[in-house]
């Protein structure tokens, strides 16, 4: 027992004698982000993958995985409204997925935005063709800022338009 207690005077005793500058820690909240952005990651792959097996997309060669980690993906219908955004849209402009469901993407836009683009963007919706654009869009608090829209219209295995889905980041 006694040299049990030698060796802890000894470990004391040289902690005791380093010169270690201490940070307090203010908040946990980086590891709470952290679970925070995992779990949303999961639910937005999750509601994705329900969404195409329930209306039976055709396969794409899209990598949901990682763009789901560094972009905003957005689902429309046929009409233009929307079904799903993924979590990173409150990072990007502001908004969370529930104040733009069932609207029409046109809500990030305004007077910034330019015209030609947007037309050219309804011209590629109406030919059900791909289209990548940089478009001026808003954010909530009324901020101008460059989006980068790589969209897709999407099919069904019947080859029938189900929806069409965006691929966004800030430019």
């Amino acid at each position: 027992m006694n040299n049990f207690r030698q060796y802890e005077d000894a470990i004391a005793m040289y902690h005791n004698g380093l010169n270690i500058k201490k940070a307090p820690v203010y908040c946990w909240d980086f590891h709470s982000d952290f679970l925070a952005a995992v779990k949303n990651f999961f639910l937005d792959l999750n509601k994705l993958n329900s969404i195409a097996s329930q209306n039976k997309w055709i396969q794409n060669n899209w990598d949901l995985k990682n763009s789901l980690k560094e972009e905003v993906i957005i689902v429309t219908d046929t009409k233009l409204k929307i079904l799903f955004a993924s979590h990173n849209i409150e990072k990007m402009n502001g908004y969370v997925e529930a104040e733009v469901l069932g609207k029409s993407p046109k809500m990030f836009q305004g007077e910034a935005t330019n015209q030609i683009t947007s037309n050219e963007i309804r011209k590629a919706i109406i030919d059900q063709q791909p289209f990548e654009k940089i478009v001026m869009n808003y954010k909530k608090n009324g901020e101008v800022y460059a989006c980068l829209i790589k969209a897709f219209p999407v099919f069904n295995i019947k080859g029938k338009l189900s929806h069409y889905i965006a691929f966004e980041k800030a430019a």
